[in-house]
């Protein structure tokens, strides 16, 4: 799917989202964190929520020429001096309950669109309903949502119980209330015992997992993340993606996360949307939006983009279209092999070889033009034998059912 538009306020094309599947969720002791909110609407069916978590219906959000909208121009296309169009008139429906990502690179839209979400941008033009009710001119505090933002933004000088309790303070919880559910919260993200630590005694997972409690705290009904894995090394961004799809489940909230990362994307998701210049080019499951991606740019984004065109097409496919193929999905064999009548092949010479340990890439020059790139895992090959291969005639195998047709996006 793809969302075009031709000016201010006039979206042109409507991207709805599709249900999850259904299922139960897992509750423990922690769904008291949750346990005062209104059961979402359901539909005649009594199977699918009849109203969506968040929907965004025809927002548009353009900066002016003036401190603000300078500032955004450095990381949109746009020259300076002039309005810029972060967001270009998007619909989206999210449902209750789901783990839904905004993927896409610097300056496509996804943050300020979030900003949105959370009332810290006002849209240009459009509409934003939570659970329903229209929030377009709420301010924050009056929203049901909370944000985890990519800095923490923790107070130093107090403890992390201080941290985690201050929202509960401004709102006058009572203090029996207010220990109870911030003990509660520290268990849920495994820092029970740290209520009495400052930030600048924890590590930045145990930071952000500060961070999280605090937002959860709450209990929010959409709870809003910003980049917030993007300051931690490899090895804890992975450990904590998959802490973080725990808890949602745990909870059962929605969960709206922001990313440039595909993998952080690909893995914690339910459904996400690919966006690109303030435009939504697709909305689909992970598996949907990687094995069958609607334009050029998701196929390159999402995944390694290995790109038939024009009289490369033709050659190798049979048609003018605009085929990709997944680098996984190819094989490498003899030149002299002959295909079987349910597969595609092209015949090419490996140009480059990267040995990525568990699995090597292998970029071959077509011998029809273009290039292809082939992912293979190192089940039987040393290092010495993959890097041997560079320079060697080859022919390229895949069945036909991986040649997927995309729009010029």
């Amino acid at each position: 799917m793809r969302c075009t538009w031709s000016g201010p306020g006039e979206p042109t094309n409507h991207v709805r989202t599709v249900p999850l599947t259904d299922g139960t969720r897992t509750r423990s002791h922690l769904a008291a964190i949750t346990a005062a909110q209104p059961a979402a609407a359901v539909s005649s069916t009594g199977s699918r929520p009849a109203v969506p978590a968040v929907r965004l219906a025809g927002v548009v959000k353009q900066f002016g020429n003036d401190e603000q909208g300078r500032r955004v121009t450095k990381f949109a296309a746009g020259r300076a001096g002039e309005g810029i169009v972060a967001v270009a008139g998007i619909d989206l429906e999210i449902l209750d309950g789901e783990f839904f990502s905004m993927l896409g690179p610097s300056g496509s839209g996804k943050t300020t669109t979030l900003r949105m979400i959370a009332g810290f941008e006002r849209p240009t033009a459009g509409r934003i309903l939570l659970h329903g009710q229209d929030v377009t001119e709420l301010p924050p505090f009056e929203r049901d949502v909370n944000t985890v933002f990519q800095d923490y933004a923790l107070f130093p000088h107090m403890t992390v119980g201080e941290n985690v309790a201050y929202g509960l303070m401004v709102r006058k919880v009572p203090r029996a209330d207010r220990d109870a559910r911030v003990g509660e919260a520290l268990r849920m993200v495994r820092l029970e015992g740290y209520e009495r630590r400052r930030p600048g005694q924890l590590s930045g997972g145990q930071r952000q997992r500060v961070a999280l409690a605090r937002a959860l705290v709450n209990r929010p009904r959409v709870l809003l993340l910003d980049e917030p894995l993007g300051a931690l090394d490899l090895k804890l961004r992975e450990e904590m993606q998959i802490e973080l799809k725990g808890i949602q489940q745990e909870v059962g909230i929605t969960f709206i996360y922001v990313t440039h990362d595909q993998q952080e994307a690909l893995t914690m998701s339910d459904r996400l949307a690919v966006f690109n210049r303030g435009r939504i080019e697709q909305v689909g499951t992970p598996a949907d939006v990687y094995e069958r991606p609607a334009t050029r740019f998701v196929a390159g984004f999402v995944g390694t983009s290995n790109l038939l065109t024009g009289g490369t097409a033709r050659a190798i496919v049979g048609s003018d279209r605009t085929f990709t193929v997944r680098p996984e999905k190819i094989r490498l064999t003899d030149p002299d092999s002959a295909p079987h009548p349910d597969e595609t092949s092209a015949l090419g010479t490996i140009r480059e070889v990267i040995y990525l340990g568990p699995d090597t890439r292998y970029i071959v020059s077509l011998d029809a033009g273009g290039e292809l790139v082939v992912a293979q895992q190192n089940l039987a090959t040393s290092s010495m034998e993959a890097l041997s291969a560079k320079g060697r005639a080859v022919r390229l195998t895949w069945k036909r059912q991986h040649n997927l047709p995309v729009a010029d996006g």
